[in-house]
């Protein structure tokens, strides 16, 4: 690429009233309207002295909605919205100040109430769009805490967590897919920098469970967590859920011992068929062994606490043997990676379940990209609604990405506002009523747009 030789000097301005830059907003947002958020966004009510940043709270949920999905990282971001033809698409656009003020309304109290508004609305979503296809066969839970690190000292909530020398919030997110389908944002809770990763954990594992549910999980609800929630609390509101667990264990001395006394003949070799990087050492593995043990774990507990189940352990090989040294021959020579589990699928499919509980990483990189590159007020409840927020614009492009091709069902929320939101078009309105997006000749994604706005704009009768 390079400039044409055809203009000697190219000059911007900034003079065209009919073009806006996200005309994917037009079926996101219409896509929202059609699943009822902006009545269920009205149900948020904050009552205060000074009541200005309470009211009309179903605009402003949708203003910082729509910001949120062309990209916006904070409050100041929003004013995108404000340019061009957008308050001819558009009505009820907030300024950034409004929206800010909106945000530091809230308590910890009335941040239930946006809790209440994503579950209801990923509800919806699932219901109206392909979003989750095969949960009411399986689906999988997947918990996991998250650290975002903040500069500003003043920022509530933002202490030297677990990150050294680095002042962080600290959010933990629960993701809801199926074997078909990417996650989606099914629980979100900000925490101090400093809190402890499972704090709070049985009952947001209960939330979950309850959100997960309700939103298609008729069959397996399958929660998959690492060690640091391999705890009686969690594993017992997974069993007073109905739902199977899968948690990674770490190493104990009872662990161990349950390792040990596994046969030599017991183990059976995989070869994966890409070689992926082991974490714990940087290798790159590609074959590996697995073998199973009756395992009761929380023995130190009452007898009505202790849970028996399935200890389904993958070993590696060790390539520097004297990494362990010490430790015996067992551990000299093998690396162990065990998963506690009752899950009712055979020793190699649920040890594969559990691997792919990474997938939770790429629904967290996701939002660090965008919305969650900040957490962008001083206040801390402030900055608990954005995360909801966030989750919720999250839920809503990968219905989007559901409806418009086979391909965008499974990219990246990044690559979704790439291709379906970041299009640049021009309004024309017709007939005084009708409005008419001109966008781009030649758009590469201009089947899927399309494939959209249909799905949207003109939805399959039922049954």
């Amino acid at each position: 690429m390079q400039s044409s030789h055809a203009a000697v000097h190219v000059s911007a301005v900034f003079d065209e009233p009919n073009l806006i830059a996200d005309a994917g907003l037009l079926p996101l947002v219409a896509l929202a309207e059609r699943v009822g958020l902006p009545a269920l966004a009205t149900q948020v009510r904050i009552e205060a002295a000074d009541n200005s940043g309470g009211t009309h709270p179903g605009a402003k949920v949708m203003s910082l909605l729509g910001a949120m999905c062309a990209g916006a990282d904070s409050i100041d971001d929003a004013g995108r919205l404000r340019h061009g033809a957008m308050d001819r698409a558009f009505a009820g656009i907030r300024a950034p100040s409004t929206l800010g003020t909106f945000l530091r309304s809230f308590t910890h109290g009335h941040n239930r109430q946006p809790h209440r508004v994503h579950r209801d609305f990923l509800t919806r979503l699932a219901a109206h769009t392909p979003l989750l296809p095969g949960a009411s066969e399986l689906m999988f839970i997947d918990i996991d805490p998250t650290h975002r690190r903040v500069y500003d000292r003043a920022k509530q909530g933002a202490e030297h967590g677990r990150l050294k020398g680095q002042r962080t919030l600290h959010p933990i997110v629960a993701t809801l897919s199926t074997p078909l389908a990417r996650p989606v944002i099914g629980a979100v809770r900000l925490r101090r920098g400093k809190a402890a990763d499972v704090r709070g954990a049985k009952s947001f594992v209960r939330g979950a469970l309850t959100i997960a549910a309700e939103s298609g999980g008729a069959g397996i609800r399958m929660v998959r967590a690492d060690s640091k929630f391999y705890t009686a609390d969690v594993v017992a509101a997974c069993r007073t859920a109905g739902a199977y667990f899968s948690l990674t264990t770490g190493m104990n001395p009872s662990i161990a011992a349950a390792i040990g006394r596994i046969d030599d003949d017991a183990w059976v070799p995989i070869r994966y068929p890409d070689a992926f990087v082991d974490p714990d050492t940087g290798e790159m593995v590609s074959d590996a062994e697995v073998a199973e043990t009756e395992y009761t774990a929380f023995t130190g507990r009452k007898k009505n606490e202790q849970v028996t189940a399935r200890l389904i352990v993958r070993r590696v090989r060790r390539l520097n043997a004297e990494a362990a040294a010490g430790q015996g021959e067992l551990f000299d020579s093998w690396r162990y990676h065990p998963v506690f589990t009752n899950s009712p699928f055979g020793m190699l499919q649920a040890e594969l379940h559990h691997r792919q509980h990474a997938i939770i990483e790429q629904a967290i990189a996701d939002g660090k990209s965008s919305a969650l590159a900040h957490l962008p007020s001083g206040d801390f409840q402030a900055n608990a609604a954005w995360l909801t927020l966030w989750a919720m614009s999250h839920n809503l492009l990968r219905a989007a990405g559901s409806l418009a091709s086979v391909f965008h069902a499974k990219a990246t929320t990044a690559t979704l506002r790439a291709h379906l939101v970041h299009v640049p078009a021009r309004l024309a309105r017709t007939a005084r009523v009708k409005l008419t997006a001109h966008l781009p000749v030649n758009w590469p994604w201009r089947d899927a747009y399309q494939g959209l706005s249909e799905a949207v704009h003109h939805p399959p009768a039922p049954g």
